[in-house]
This record gives structure tokens, C-alpha cells and sequence, in this order.
């Protein structure tokens, strides 16, 4: 199986197998951060929105949850389908050509005359906004072997705070302009960030020279062969279907008779969450200096204890905020930790590693999505917070117990396709 593996990737030049000589260069480590928080917040300026989307069209909030998920399934999509291509087109063209797509899709949703619509450029948002995950290997292949976790870690750091800050912003932006606002001002953010990327944005070509389908079926053969990207992609799953139970039915929780806040305040909580992003640059020092598996379990420690606090204390202020930052901590710290993990194995595969590893994650995020609003529908807070703690327990099991005995991975260098 490797003979014939090897025979579709060009041969690696010299060039190639050297790891970067100088340190990344701080401006642009923290333009890809940026870039990361921008477009992943199109996949949440929804959310602290639901409950104004859903008075638009005349739909329960059971319904208008799925705008949530639908999003969600297209990141997911594009992560699958779009993300691979990372390790075979220039990234730079392939990030400005989704940038483009994505502000389209984004007008596409601001203009949405019907629900079915709206859903529709839902999907197509969550698929090239995708962004992300070809910055994330491309920061880690630019940087050098000693700082690639910081590097990581910092541009996760972006990501995590787009993801928190969109909520926020979209928040305030629904309760006073209307949810088509939000929309259109993120489908302008898509066009300019486009035009500073064409001018400071390095070129990036990968080493994969098969076909389009051969690059796709190597996501099987990577999944089969490496034991230790099954486990993080496990973790990873249960630990973003928790998350994104919370985040998708705080604006429910916070609209119901225990807050009676609106959308602006739920879009608050994610300011408050924004404090994990200090916890990315912890995860990624701390996966250089004590390994991926101290950051990890601290991480998982942590989102256990803030779903038991959320839970026991969420009715008060005070406890739904304190859950909400060692939420947001013990997910970040989970997440730059499995990555940072991942990236060690196979340098040249890069892309599709993070495919495989990302894949899991939206899938658990959707999943979490679906049955939080389910819980919340059925249970209430109660059982938004059991569904919480099953994937925490889930993902500590799968961490402490799946793939341990398996065979070693490849030695690094070896290329799949």
C-alpha cells in the first residue's frame, strides 16, 4: 500500500524537507490570526440571532435552531471536500478564491426573502468559510519545529476569538439594525480582507501532485494507518458537540424566564468567553515544553467542571459567567493540544490531517447543535447540561482508553496519498 502511495506525490525536494531557518515573522503570524477570527465568524454571527430570525419567518425555535446547524454541516462539507486541496493547490489562491465565495454567500443570506433560503446560503456559507483550516497548516508548515506550537496556538487564538467576538458583535448589531445587517457587513469584511490577503499573504505550494480523488481517499488511508488522529478526532467530536450544545441554546436560556435578557446580552457571553483565547498560547507553550497529553487532560478537567457548574449554578449571573470562561478555556486548551499532536505526524499531509481532525469536530459540533436544541426544547437547562456532560465523558474515555494499544504511527516523512 505505501509503494503505491508514494507513487502519487512528487518527490520531495530539498527545499521541502528543511524546516524553516528563522522564526515566523510575528506581523505575519498575527495577520492569519485575524484572518482566522474573521471568517470563522461567519459561522457564528447567527446564533445570538435565532430568536430575531425566527419572529422574521414565523418559525418555533426548534426550527430556526437548524439555521445553526445547517452552517455548521457546510463547514463540515467544506472541510471534507475544500480543505484536502491544501495539500495540492497554492493555498493563497485557493484562500482568496473562498474569501470571494463566501461574501457572495453572505450577501445571499442578508437579501433571503424565505427561511428555506436563508438555510440554503446557510450551507454555502459554512462551506467556504473553510478558511481557517488551510491557514492552520500553513502557519504550522511555514513555522520551525520549536515554535510550532506557539505559532499554532497563536493563530488559534484568532480563531477563538472570532468565533466568541462574532457573537458579540452580531448580538448587538440584530437588537439595534436588524439581522440582515449582520450579514451584509460580514460579506463586505469577506471582499476586504480578500484584498489585503492578495498583497501581504505568502504563497504556499504543497508537495501533492495525484488526482483529486486519489487526494480524498488518502483521508481513509490516513484515518486507517494512524491510531493517535483517530483518537484526537474522537476527542475532538465530543469535546465540539458540548461546546456547541451550549452556545447554540444560551440565547434560549437567556430569553427565558430565568434571564429575560435579549440578544445583545447573549452576544455579551461571548465577550466574556473570549478570555479561553489567552489559553490557546498556554495549550500551544505547553504542547512544545510538556507534551500534547498534559494540555489535553487539563482541558478536558476543566469542561467537566464547567458543565457541573453550569448546571448546579447557571440560574445565577455569577455562575453562568464563571462557567462560561472555564468552558471556553477547557475547549481551547483541548483543541490547540489535539492539533498540535496531529501536526507532528505527518508534515507532508498537513491539510489532510486537519481535514480528518476538523471533519470530527463539525460533525460533533452539528450533532451538539441538533440535540442541545432538542434537550432544550423537551428538558430545558437540565438537559442542555446533561447533553453537555455525556460528550465530556465521552470524550474522556475515548481519550483515555481508544487506540492505546495500536501500532505506531509511520515515521514522519512518509507520504500518503
Amino acid at each position: 500500500m505505501r509503494e503505491a502511495v508514494a507513487a502519487e506525490v512528487q518527490p520531495v525536494t530539498e527545499d521541502a524537507r528543511l524546516t524553516p531557518s528563522r522564526p515566523l515573522a510575528p506581523a505575519l503570524v498575527w495577520l492569519m490570526a485575524v484572518t482566522c477570527g474573521l471568517v470563522v465568524a461567519n459561522i457564528y454571527y447567527n446564533q445570538p440571532l435565532l430568536a430575531e430570525i425566527g419572529r422574521t419567518f414565523g418559525v418555533a425555535e426548534s426550527r430556526v435552531s437548524l439555521v445553526a446547524t445547517i452552517t455548521q454541516v457546510g463547514y463540515t462539507l467544506g472541510l471534507l471536500l475544500v480543505v484536502p486541496l491544501g495539500d495540492k493547490r497554492e493555498r493563497k489562491s485557493l484562500i482568496l478564491a473562498l474569501l470571494l465565495c463566501a461574501a457572495g454567500c453572505m450577501a445571499g443570506a442578508a437579501f433571503a426573502p424565505t427561511f428555506a433560503l436563508l438555510a440554503a446560503a446557510s450551507l454555502l456559507i459554512g462551506i467556504f468559510s473553510a478558511v481557517p483550516q488551510l491557514l492552520i497548516p500553513m502557519a504550522a508548515s511555514l513555522a520551525s519545529d520549536e515554535e510550532r506550537g506557539r505559532v499554532v496556538g497563536k493563530v488559534m487564538s484568532g480563531l477563538l476569538i472570532g468565533i466568541l467576538l462574532s457573537r458579540t458583535i452580531s448580538g448587538y448589531v440584530g437588537l439595534h439594525f436588524g439581522w440582515r445587517t449582520m450579514f451584509w457587513a460580514g460579506a463586505g469584511v469577506m471582499v476586504v480582507l480578500t484584498g489585503i490577503l492578495a498583497r501581504m499573504l505568502p504563497r504556499n505550494q504543497p508537495q501533492f501532485a495525484g488526482s483529486y480523488g486519489s487526494l480524498l481517499r488518502s483521508l481513509g488511508t490516513l484515518t486507517r494507518e494512524l491510531p493517535v488522529l483517530r483518537r484526537s478526532a474522537l476527542v475532538g467530536a465530543c469535546m465540539f458537540a458540548g461546546f456547541s450544545a451550549f452556545w447554540t441554546t444560551l440565547v434560549f436560556f437567556l430569553e427565558s424566564d430565568a434571564y429575560h435578557y435579549h440578544s445583545d446580552v447573549a452576544g455579551l457571553f461571548g465577550l466574556i468567553g473570549a478570555s479561553g483565547a489567552f489559553a490557546a498560547s498556554f495549550a500551544g507553550k505547553s504542547a512544545d515544553s510538556k507534551g500534547a497529553d498534559y494540555a489535553l487532560n487539563l482541558g478536558i478537567l476543566l469542561f467537566l467542571g464547567a458543565y457541573l457548574l453550569l448546571g448546579f449554578g447557571g440560574y445565577y449571573l455569577l455562575g453562568l459567567i464563571s462557567g462560561v470562561v472555564i468552558l471556553d478555556v477547557g475547549q481551547q486548551m483541548t483543541h490547540i493540544s489535539n492539533q498540535a499532536r496531529i501536526f507532528t505526524l505527518l508534515p507532508e499531509a498537513r491539510s489532510r490531517l486537519n481535514t480528518v481532525y476538523m471533519t470530527a469536530c463539525f460533525i460533533g459540533a452539528s450533532a451538539g447543535s441538533l440535540i442541545g436544541g432538542l434537550a432544550w426544547a423537551r428538558f430545558g437547562w437540565p438537559g442542555v447540561c446533561g447533553v453537555g456532560l455525556s460528550f465530556v465523558a465521552l470524550a474522556y474515555l475515548a481519550n483515555r482508553f481508544y487506540g492505546r494499544g495500536a501500532a505506531p504511527a509511520p515515521r514522519r516523512g512518509m507520504p500518503f496519498n
